[in-house]
């Protein structure tokens, strides 16, 4: 063997061994116990459960149906050990959050004064926001009309309000009318140890926990009386006029989405003031956080500043 060859052959043999180095070393996505550090915040009018840690500029996670704070167990990790502090809230009718009966009690200007409530109690001036489904919709209200709170947004799977509504997303949205029948959508969710609704999550990796908090005494009906709330309107892209969201903004959706369009999401740039990017996450389920941890919180940290 020529001492090219030889050299050659060594070289690949040390590229090879570096790299199984690497991959034998590689630590996966850890999801962190929210449970721990979650403590009870007063706010509008009623007691919020709160995970609220690390130190460094606050980040504001908040999620959508049917989920409650742990859908950021893989997210609060990696923020936290990123140096920020994760404020990350079960919103009213979710989780372990109070769960009125009554429709009224719901939909998205409530929500935002949930949140600016959480906030005050907290302390905390001005956040970075990091939101998805109902969550999203919340979010770009909040940072439209708060705009001295939220300093930049990470929009996922919902657009700005103003989009329209095509074909393909009628298609998508058959559900949401289905959500708003009161008892009938409640009875044939939890039908057959809840089969409709295990279908349509098509989410294996949540969905016990989904079933163990809808299955409380009113749970399922607090969480549904987001979609029947008046003038709540459905999270397809926010409802409403366009917002004047100045913050820059991040738009994330996933082409594994079973409820959402991209194009809401992808256009909002042409209905709000500030600064806006986009990016598709491909193979991954409206749950893209869950999907794909790693990708997400890669995107998140080249995102927020410090």
């Amino acid at each position: 063997m020529s001492r090219a060859r030889v050299r050659h052959v060594v070289a690949l043999a040390v590229v090879v061994a570096v790299e199984g180095s690497r991959a034998a070393h590689a630590q996966p996505t850890r999801a962190m116990d929210l449970q721990p550090v979650t403590k009870q915040v007063a706010a509008n009018g009623l007691s919020f459960p709160v995970a609220d840690v690390g130190t460094g500029p606050p980040v504001l996670l908040l999620h959508g149906f049917p989920d409650d704070r742990h859908l950021w167990r893989y997210q609060a990790r990696a923020l936290v050990d990123a140096g920020y502090r994760v404020i990350a809230p079960d919103l009213r009718g979710f989780g372990d959050a109070p769960r009125p009966q009554d429709p009224k009690e719901y939909g998205i200007p409530i929500a935002v004064r949930d949140v600016i409530g959480i906030l005050d109690t907290l302390g905390v001036q001005q956040v970075q926001l990091v939101a998805h489904d109902w969550g999203a919709a919340v979010g770009w209200r909040l940072a439209a009309d708060h705009p001295q709170r939220v300093s930049r947004y990470v929009a996922m799977s919902v657009g700005a309000p103003g989009a329209g509504t095509t074909i393909e997303q009628r298609e998508k949205s058959w559900y949401m009318l289905f959500f708003r029948q009161t008892g009938i959508a409640e009875q044939q969710l939890m039908a057959n140890n809840w089969e409709l609704f295990r279908e349509w999550g098509r989410n294996p990796i949540d969905v016990d926990r989904w079933i163990a908090n809808l299955s409380r005494p009113g749970a399922l009906t607090a969480a549904l009386n987001w979609y029947r709330a008046t003038g709540g309107g459905p999270p397809t892209s926010a409802a409403g006029p366009a917002p004047q969201v100045q913050c820059p903004v991040l738009g994330i959706w996933s082409d594994g989405d079973a409820y959402l369009t991209e194009y809401p999401l992808r256009s909002s740039g042409e209905r709000i003031k500030g600064p806006f990017q986009y990016i598709k996450v491909t193979g991954a389920s409206h749950w893209l956080m869950v999907d794909r941890p790693a990708e997400i919180n890669e995107k998140l940290l080249a995102f927020l500043v410090k």
